[in-house]
């Protein structure tokens, strides 16, 4: 896990109620966003919540799912590709969901693919 000195991404993390409300989706629709890696989420406090960085305008981040994927293939649960996704990745300079936000798709998933 992440020591105190490692910088993360400080992130709200959203409930399925405050997916439904942020997505502006039915409960089923975002099961499915959930179970296609268009999200994914961690159980924190035994609620499944997804972190608030993974939605940009109401919808989950384009790249997010491709990545995601990556990692899996790479052998990441979902609670470790959460932590790299937010921890910092000395590789890229920053966090990988903030290279994510600012457009470095290709970057990021060149990255996850070493670090299995």
């Amino acid at each position: 896990m992440t020591s105190d000195a490692t910088p993360r991404t400080e992130t709200d993390w959203l409930t399925l109620p405050d997916l439904i409300e942020v997505l502006g989706e039915p409960l089923g629709r975002v099961h499915r966003l959930l179970d296609e890696r268009y999200l994914i989420g961690s159980r924190r406090d035994g609620v499944l919540k997804v972190p608030a960085v993974f939605i940009v305008d109401g919808h989950p981040l384009s790249s997010l799912r491709g990545t995601v994927i990556v990692l899996q293939d790479a052998g990441f649960s979902d609670d470790e590709a959460i932590d790299w996704l937010l921890e910092q990745e000395d590789s890229i300079g920053i966090p990988p969901i903030e290279a994510l936000r600012a457009g470095r798709k290709s970057e990021v998933r060149r990255v996850a693919q070493t670090v299995a």
